[in-house]
């Protein structure tokens, strides 16, 4: 364990090397506190202005999320409070991380596109994107767990997603006469972004294998993706890991020889977000702090 935090001690090595001291102080600051609880608006049963009223008549205190209109932060409220809560109950919000909600925005889910999530479960992303497009888009969800792949349907049904097909099994050995138009590869990975010092669960299986095993599952995944995508199609990779070895690294590797180029991704209020430098030209990497997971996104287009 590290002497600064209570995180493995090559958690922060790692990060001053890769990062420097400045940035690394600043990501270790921002997994010290607790992370505020944050929800979603299921546009596909409600809109952001009923899940608003409906909060407040539960005397449950929020601010809206600048970068997304169906996004809210809770003040003082746990996720007990909320799953209490007959909207929550009947799939008209979902619990969900700000740094979660960026890569289908990031994406641009289309309507009428035929969309690949690669890694679904539990249907965060999933539902999202099924949202996004106003239920109008064919959504394949793959998931390798059989067990996970269950609480994807479940929540698929719940939310009202209707488009939305569940393959349960590996996506890297998906046959490659499927083709998508977009694909989300939210990629396995080490949670490296998500830990926060005062859960130890949130990092303790966390370990420099893990790190390397994850990268190694990473390109795979995402030298799939880039084979099943259509030519002039779109993917985003994204993971829960600040660590350059499963972000950069795996997408310089994935695009070595590949027929791919970076597309620089542009959100809403993108500058209020809290943003880590990247080592990559258009990729995006936020920054761990009380409102946001740590998380890498960068969106790849398939040339013709």
């Amino acid at each position: 364990m590290s002497e600064g935090t209570g995180f493995p001690s090559f958690f922060e090595e790692t990060l001053r090397s890769e990062r420097g001291a400045q940035e690394a102080e600043r990501v270790l600051e921002g997994m010290r506190g607790p992370r505020a609880v944050t929800l979603r608006a299921n546009a596909l049963k409600t809109d952001a202005a009923h899940v608003a009223e409906a909060l407040g008549a539960a005397g449950i205190a929020f601010e809206r999320a600048p970068f997304y209109e169906d996004a809210f932060i809770l003040k003082d409220a746990r996720e007990g409070d909320i799953r209490a809560l007959p909207m929550y109950v009947n799939g008209e919000i979902y619990l969900q991380s700000l740094s979660s909600m960026l890569p289908p925005l990031a994406l641009c889910p289309r309507e009428n596109a035929d969309i690949l999530d690669m890694a679904a479960a539990p249907g965060g992303k999933t539902t999202q994107m099924a949202a996004l497009t106003h239920g109008k888009a064919s959504v394949t969800a793959c998931e390798i767990n059989r067990i996970r792949a269950e609480k994807l349907k479940h929540n698929l049904l719940l939310q009202g997603a209707g488009r939305v097909s569940v393959m349960v099994r590996d996506a890297r050995k998906m046959e490659d006469f499927f083709r998508f138009d977009q694909i989300l590869l939210d990629a396995p990975c080490s949670g490296s972004g998500t830990m926060l010092l005062s859960d130890t669960g949130s990092y303790r299986a966390f370990s420099r294998a893990l790190v390397k095993n994850s990268a190694v599952l990473q390109l795979e995944l995402f030298k799939k993706a880039l084979s099943i995508l259509k030519a002039g199609g779109e993917m985003v990779y994204s993971t829960c890991s600040i660590f350059m070895e499963e972000d950069e690294a795996v997408v310089k590797a994935a695009l070595k020889g590949a027929r791919a180029e970076i597309v620089p991704i542009s959100l809403p209020a993108m500058e209020a977000l809290p943003l880590l430098t990247p080592a990559l030209e258009g990729a995006v990497c936020v920054r761990p702090t009380p409102l946001y997971e740590g998380f890498f996104m960068v969106r790849i287009r398939k040339l013709k």
